[in-house]
Parts: structure tokens; sequence; C-alpha cells
């Protein structure tokens, strides 16, 4: 009996994953995760607040100074009227005279050491030597700034940002000379501060180090260097600086990154001590950064206030430190000398001969005042 065989053709299919399920990646090293998220752009206000306020102080000053009037339109773009600037030979920055900027709250020695004009404290941060001192300055402020707050927030980058602009002008404050100085760089390096800070304490997190790097030198030296021609203030730039990297210590130390295990295989074991050892680290190192960070900005304010106070002036004790401040020029010198002048009236002009070196030099106006025939007197002398 023969049997017959039916054959069944079975086409099998390859089975299909659902689309959304992942096939799992190669062995590698724990991948890096960051919590730290940045906030709304919107939450930048401290920094548009202090640029507005910037430039109010900036307008103010020029319109006080009128050029073109105390000056009798010996100025620099006297198209612009009242808010024309002085000659370049007086303020190479485009900006006020110095009696003007004496008047808007710049420190001079004698303001604090014989007039104990202690206000000059508070507006010290606020001036700017010329219109190219505020462009780079607020340049700067806003590209750092900004960053920053985004980042951490603008209560703490706001705390930071005031308290380094008043530690740089009680630093500033002890290495004072005979002309006006104004230190609005003093918060902008606390900004500075703050970010090195940042880029130290969370080193390794970094991906772009020597960008982040290279744009951190580049704004220090613009400024820096900006520091030595008249009327800039280095010294509170240094004070400000020292305290930013503190405050960044206390306030920003926190870092956000973990390293995750992965979900299976020979690694789970490595890994797991690796984040309990990461986290013991981080629980360790950052009370212990902080408090110390806290007592050494508390002891550089305190030292700082009372030197203030005192009186004491580093200048005395200190004959090279004028020339962190001050690059002599034809048209400046960095030694801290008053300046004496003999003036004669004649003709409708006003001859000024300076009685330390001779020079003398002859004006078609004699309806000046006293503050500006001083600031005359040290251009001849």
């Amino acid at each position: 009996m023969e049997e017959s065989l039916d054959f069944i053709d079975i086409k099998l299919s390859p089975a299909k994953l659902p689309l959304d399920l992942p096939r799992d990646p190669p062995m590698k090293s724990p991948p890096m995760k960051s919590h730290r998220r940045l906030r709304r752009r919107g939450d930048t206000w401290v920094v548009s607040v202090m640029v507005i306020i910037h430039i109010g102080f900036f307008i103010t000053t020029m319109l006080v100074n009128d050029c073109f009037t105390n000056s009798h339109g010996d100025c620099t773009f006297p198209s612009l009227g009242r808010l024309s600037f002085q000659l370049l030979s007086e303020n190479p920055l485009l900006g006020p005279s110095m009696s003007k900027l004496d008047e808007m709250g710049a420190l001079r020695k004698n303001f604090l050491t014989e007039r104990h004009q202690t206000w000059r404290l508070f507006t010290f941060p606020f001036l700017h030597a010329g219109l190219f001192h505020l462009v780079i300055n607020l340049c700067s402020v806003i590209y750092v700034g900004i960053r920053l707050e985004q980042e951490f927030g603008p209560f703490r980058v706001g705390i930071i940002y005031i308290l380094s602009a008043f530690v740089g002008a009680l630093v500033a404050s002890l290495f004072l000379q005979s002309i006006p100085s104004v230190g609005s760089s003093g918060a902008l390096f606390g900004l500075l501060g703050t970010l090195l800070s940042e880029l130290v304490w969370n080193w390794k997190f970094h991906t772009n180090k020597v960008s982040e790097i290279a744009s951190l030198v580049f704004v220090f030296v613009c400024n820096f260097f900006l520091g030595f021609l008249p009327y800039v203030d280095n010294f509170s730039s240094m004070g400000g600086f020292i305290s930013g990297f503190l405050l960044g210590t206390v306030l920003l130390f926190t870092p956000q990154l973990q390293q995750v295990a992965p979900n299976k295989g020979d690694g789970i074991d490595y890994d797991l001590k690796s984040y309990i050892k990461l986290k013991f680290k981080q629980k360790l190192d950052r009370p212990v950064t902080r408090i110390v960070s806290l007592i050494l900005f508390t002891l550089l304010l305190a030292g700082c206030l009372l030197a203030v106070l005192y009186g004491i002036n580093i200048n005395s004790y200190c004959t090279w430190c004028p020339y962190v401040d001050c690059i002599p020029f034809t048209s400046w010198h960095c030694k801290d000398k008053e300046t004496f002048c003999e003036t004669m009236v004649s003709n409708a002009h006003l001859t000024m001969t300076c009685l330390g070196n001779g020079n003398f030099k002859v004006y078609h106006y004699t309806n000046i005042s006293r503050a500006r025939i001083n600031d005359l007197c040290y251009m001849i002398c």
C-alpha cells in the first residue's frame, strides 16, 4: 500500500522587534550624565540691570562733564555738543576730565585719607573712564555674566557681582594716588574669577577645556591691559578676581555630574564602586573647600576694610606697585606727585606755567573753574 505524503511549504520570516526596542550597545565605559540644566534665557535680569546702571552712570557723567561748554569747544567730536569727549591727550579713552570723574565719585588719595568720603567706595565700581572702557567692559560682562547667570541663577551671580565690586573698591583704596581712578572692572573680574573656580573644580566634566580657557584668558588680558591706561584701576580688578574665585567656590561648587552604571554586564560591581567613591569624595570635598574659601574671603574683606579705615596706603611701602596700574607714556606719567602751576591772564588769554618743569601753554579763554585749571595744570606738568 502506497502512502501519499503531503508536504506543507512553511516560510519562516525573520522575527521583527518592536520599533522602539533598542538593541544592546557594545560594552563601553559608563557614560557621564549631567543633571545641570540651563535656566530660561529670561533669567538674566541681574546682568541686564547692571548694564543699564553702568550706561546710565556714563551718560550722566558725560552730561555733567559738558566738554563743549567747560572746555570752550576744545573737545573730541565737538559736534556731539554736551556729550563730546575731552581731547585724547587728556583722556585717551574718550571720556570726561579728571575733575568731573572726581565730581561723580571716583577715588583719589586725599578723598579717603583727608576728607574721609567713604561714600565713594559705592560709586567707584559704577564709573568708567571713557567710551572705550565702557564698551569693552560691558561686552565682557555680558559675555561672561549671562553664561553664569543662565547656569547658576541670578541670585548667586548677583551676590558675587556686588561683593566682588565692593572688595575691588577696598583693594583699590590701598593703592590710591593723586589722580582719580574708577573701578567698574572689579565686578567683571569677579565674574572671571567665578568662571575660573567653576572650571577648576569641575575640570573633568568639561569637554571644551581649551576653548573655555582661551576665552577666559582673552577677556582677562584685554581688560587688564586696559587698566594700564589713565584713570582705570587695575588693583580693583585684582581684588575682584580673587573675591570672585573664593565666592564662586563657596556658592557654585556643586558638581552635578555622576556616573551611570550599565544595566547588565560584568562591570556593574566596578561601576557601582566608582559611583559610591565619587559621591563620597564630593560629600567630603565640598564642605571643606567651601568653608576654607569662606574663611579666606572673610579675612580678605575684613583686612581690607580695616586697612581702609586706618588710612593705610601700600604705595608708601612699595615703590614698584604704581607700575602694576600704569605704563608711562608721553601724555601721562606714573609717578605720584602734586602739580602746581602759575596762571597769568592778559588780553583775554590764559597762560599757565608748571612750576615743576617750566612747561607752559596759552589758552584763548579765561573764564574757567578752579577744578578745570587743576586739570590743565596736570596736563602741562
